[in-house]
C-alpha cells in the first residue's frame, strides 16, 4: 500500500492533466477514534486560522496546505508542521484518498466550486463565508452538497460559540418579549493596516513571480496582477462583496437565526467612499431588511473608524440584549416612557472560548457521526443570499421587494 506520505509527490504528476473533477467520489468512513486528515486550501491568515483550529481537537491534523502563492503555501505548512505538506494545485488534495475533508478559504468567487468539487470527490467542507458569491449559487451548491451526502459546514462560527448559543435560548425563551428591531454594526479602521503589516499578519510586499496569478483569478475576468486587489480582494466585486459579505454576514446569521426568518421581504442599501478609493466597494456602507411583518433590521459599516468593533442589539417590547464576540447584556425595560441611561443588566454571558475552534470542533464530530453541523450549508446560503441582496439594492439604487 502506498505511504499515506507519498500521495503529495503522485499527485503532482497527476494534476497537470486532471479536470477541475478529476477525483472519483470516494468516502470513508472515520472511526470514533481514527484521525481525521484536513487539507488547507487556500492558507491566507483566515485560513491558518481555521486550520489552526483543526490542531486543538481531539484525532485530527493538518496534513496538506494548498495555495498559488508559494511563501503563503510554505508558511502554512511550517506552522502545521508534519504532516502537512505544501501543494500547489488544490486538486491535488481533492484526488488523495487520504484526506478525509478540506477546509475552503479561498476567495469568495472561488467557494462554490470548491465546495462542490470536494463533496463530488467525497470530502466533507468547511467552507468560509460567505459560501456563495452570487446570489443565482445558492440553490446549486445546496442541491450538489445534499445530494453528495457530505458534512459541509460553513465559517459562520457564533452557531458554534457557547454564549451565542446561551443568548439565543433567551431570545426563543420569550424573555426579551417581541422583538419589533435588530440592529447590528461593525466597524474596522483599516488605517491601522500599516501596522498589522508590520507585525507579520500580512506580506508586505508580494513577489508576483512565485504566485500563479491566473489560477488565483480562476473564473473571475483576466486582467493583469494588482497588489491591492490581492491583498484586500473582499472589497473587489470580481472577488468579494465588500463590507456587507465579509462582515454584515456574521450578523445577518445570527439574526436570522434567533429570529427565525430565512429572508427579508424588503432590502435597501446604500455606500459610499469616503477614504480607500484604492477599493471598488464603498468603504461606509448601511443597509435596512423588513421581514414581513416580523421585524425591521439594520446594519451600518464602516472601514475608517474602529471604536466598538461589532455587535448585534434586539430590541424587544420586554427587554433589549446587546451581544458581541465578547459577550451578552441584557436589561429589561424601563417602566416609564423611555430612559436616557441602561439599568444595571439582568443577565450577563461572557465569552470563555474562541468561537472558530468551537465550530471546526463541531465539524469534525459531525464528521464522525454523519449529523448536520450547527453552521449548515442553508443556514450559509440564506446569510450570504442577504448580503448580496444588501450589494444588488446598493449597487443599482432601488428597493428590493419578496413577498414572504
Amino acid at each position: 500500500m502506498m505511504q499515506r506520505r507519498a500521495f503529495i509527490a503522485l499527485g503532482a504528476a497527476t494534476a497537470a492533466a486532471a479536470g477541475p473533477s478529476s477525483a472519483a467520489a470516494f468516502s470513508r468512513i472515520v472511526g470514533a477514534n481514527e484521525r481525521i486528515r484536513v487539507g488547507l486550501i487556500g492558507a491566507g491568515l483566515r485560513g491558518r486560522a481555521d486550520a489552526g483550529s483543526v490542531g486543538k481537537t481531539n484525532n485530527a491534523e493538518v496534513a496538506a496546505v494548498s495555495d498559488v502563492y508559494v511563501p503563503r503555501r510554505e508558511k502554512g505548512a511550517a506552522k502545521f508542521g508534519p504532516p502537512a505538506k505544501p501543494v500547489k494545485d488544490y486538486r491535488q488534495i481533492l484526488d488523495s484518498k487520504d484526506i478525509d475533508a478540506v477546509i475552503v478559504a479561498a476567495p469568495d468567487h472561488w467557494h462554490v466550486q470548491m465546495t462542490l468539487e470536494a463533496v463530488s470527490a467525497g470530502k466533507d467542507v468547511y467552507v468560509e463565508k460567505p459560501v456563495t458569491h452570487t446570489i443565482e449559487e445558492g440553490s446549486k451548491l445546496i442541491s450538489g452538497v445534499e445530494q453528495s451526502k457530505q458534512v459541509v459546514a460553513t465559517g459562520t462560527q457564533q452557531r458554534s460559540w457557547p454564549h451565542y448559543l446561551a443568548a439565543q435560548k433567551i431570545v426563543a425563551g420569550g424573555e426579551l418579549g417581541h422583538v419589533g428591531f435588530a440592529e447590528s454594526y461593525w466597524y474596522q479602521n483599516y488605517s491601522h493596516l500599516p501596522e498589522a503589516v508590520q507585525r507579520g499578519l500580512d506580506e508586505t510586499s508580494i513577489d508576483p513571480a512565485q504566485l500563479d496569478w491566473a489560477q488565483w483569478l480562476g473564473s473571475a475576468p483576466k486582467q493583469p496582477f494588482d497588489k491591492v486587489k490581492y491583498l484586500y480582494w473582499r472589497f473587489f466585486p470580481d472577488f468579494g462583496g465588500g463590507i456587507f459579505t465579509d462582515l454584515m454576514t456574521h450578523w445577518i446569521d445570527v439574526i436570522q437565526w434567533y429570529l427565525d426568518t430565512p429572508e427579508p421581504s424588503v432590502t435597501q442599501a446604500i455606500g459610499a467612499t469616503y477614504k480607500y478609493t484604492q477599493f471598488a466597494l464603498p468603504d461606509t456602507v448601511t443597509a435596512g431588511f423588513q421581514f414581513g411583518n416580523h421585524y425591521t433590521s439594520a446594519f451600518s459599516g464602516s472601514l475608517t473608524c474602529g471604536l466598538e468593533d461589532g455587535g448585534i442589539i434586539f430590541r424587544g417590547e420586554k427587554a433589549m440584549l446587546k451581544l458581541t464576540r465578547g459577550g451578552f447584556w441584557m436589561y429589561e425595560e424601563p417602566e416609564r416612557f423611555g430612559a436616557a441611561k441602561l439599568p444595571p443588566p439582568e443577565k450577563v454571558g461572557q465569552r470563555i472560548e474562541d468561537g472558530t475552534v468551537a465550530n471546526v470542533a463541531n465539524w469534525l464530530d459531525c464528521i464522525r457521526t454523519r449529523q448536520t453541523p450547527n453552521a449548515n450549508i442553508h443556514a450559509g446560503v440564506q446569510a450570504a443570499r442577504t448580503s448580496h441582496m444588501a450589494n444588488v439594492a446598493m449597487r443599482e439604487r432601488r428597493i428590493l421587494l419578496k413577498e414572504i
